[in-house]
């Protein structure tokens, strides 16, 4: 096991009390790839920064199996907006992490380099990010993510501003690194296609305060494609996923017959 989620809620305190969590309960195996959907403003962004540690759950434990001399894992997160530092080079960018872990400049070079030219970008180590279009700069967000070498993977609708033909890029490019490289992924998307081409597990939240409606594994062999779709389980699992969420969308606009 990865970590593991029990009974978690949260609740923010403003002169309302703002309730985004309720209760949720589920765990994640180790290198596992695991996908939250559900309506907007359900609770999955303070779920990941809550598996972060960047927030402290108002009830529940989040509980992380842990070598002796660690206190929590190793996490790293990607959001939609990369994050890069403007001022570095796409290869410095990359090679972050290992700085920041204490690897020598000349091994931590080799190794960003490496990985750089593996995912098409050797003739752009020099460059910045503000040279990038935006499918570039996101590759090397990712990138700097996998090269710190997280125990586990937090990525926030990485892909969600990019155009459409883009998107499908990066995904395949994802599951390209992430099978070279295995990690535990918790990845969030409002897109049922994406989730199902990328996730090993899909979790359906409800509408706030979010709660797990449904838990989903994805049982279509790996590798996968564009060609996926195209799966009847593929459509199966989409109906599914829709259905559940249709309902957790009208009821938040009050339209539930």
């Amino acid at each position: 096991m990865s970590f593991e989620c029990i009974n978690v809620s949260q609740t923010y305190s403003s002169k309302t009390a703002v309730e985004a969590l309720e209760g949720v309960t589920f765990s994640v195996a180790q290198n596992e790839f695991v996908c939250i959907v559900g309506p907007s403003g359900c609770g999955k962004t303070t779920l990941l920064k809550l598996i972060a540690g960047l927030l402290q759950p108002s009830h529940g434990r989040i509980i992380f199996p842990l070598e002796a001399d660690a206190s929590r894992p190793r996490t790293a997160m990607v959001f939609q907006s990369q994050g890069l530092f403007p001022w570095m080079s796409v290869l410095e960018n990359v090679a972050f992490g290992l700085e920041m872990r204490g690897m020598p400049q000349k091994e931590r070079n080799a190794r960003a380099s490496d990985f750089v030219n593996r995912v098409g970008l050797g003739d752009f180590l020099h460059a910045y990010p503000h040279q990038l279009s935006g499918g570039m700069r996101q590759r090397v967000a990712i990138l700097r993510a996998f090269l710190s070498d997280p125990q586990i993977l937090l990525m926030d609708e990485p892909f969600g501003a990019l155009d459409a033909q883009t998107r499908i890029l990066m995904q395949q490019e994802l599951l390209n690194t992430w099978r070279e490289n295995p990690k535990t992924v918790v990845y969030i998307t409002h897109d049922i296609e994406e989730a199902i081409l990328l996730a090993d597990r899909i979790l359906v939240m409800s509408g706030r305060p979010g709660t797990i409606r449904a838990d989903m594994p994805v049982m279509l062999p790996r590798p996968r494609s564009l060609d996926t779709r195209a799966n009847p389980e593929f459509e199966h699992l989409h109906r599914q996923i829709w259905d559940l969420i249709e309902v957790e969308v009208r009821r938040g606009l009050r339209l539930v017959e």
